[in-house]
């Protein structure tokens, strides 16, 4: 099994805010992450994708043809926008990296090329803070 990566960054801002949470109870748990006008982040985001590697090609897949789908299926719906507002697959989703993994998962896992498959999904959310999801 090969795996390969491809990193790519967008910027996004967001509100960390539970509706089943009273304010006291958000801004105890989210801090300035609970400001009612959000807050912004320069996210890395990274796909690994595992396979065999291609008789014909060598690859397990173009790393082009990846940064291509990451920029169509997850980059050009999410940079510049605010994720509780703009995002529709973040409507009624706190848009923790927890969450926003998970959705991206969701968004790439069906659209790579037979031979391969989608071993993880990674997100800086700051240069200390990371989440990553493997799939259930």
């Amino acid at each position: 099994m090969i795996y390969i990566s491809r990193k790519v960054d967008f910027c996004a801002s967001h509100r960390l805010h539970s509706p089943a949470l009273t304010d006291a109870e958000n801004v105890a748990l989210y801090g300035k992450c609970n400001s009612a006008n959000g807050h912004g982040h320069n996210y890395v985001l990274e796909v690994t994708v595992c396979g065999s590697v291609g008789e014909n090609t060598g690859m397990v897949m173009d790393l082009k043809a990846l940064k291509d789908l990451l920029d169509q299926e997850i980059v050009d719906r999410v940079d510049h926008k605010n994720l509780n507002v703009d995002v529709d697959f973040m409507q009624g989703v706190i848009p923790t990296a927890e969450n926003m993994v998970i959705k991206f998962w969701g968004y790439l896992e069906n659209r790579l090329p037979e031979n391969c498959r989608l071993f993880e999904v990674r997100l800086w959310e700051t240069d200390n803070n990371v989440a990553f999801y493997r799939g259930e």
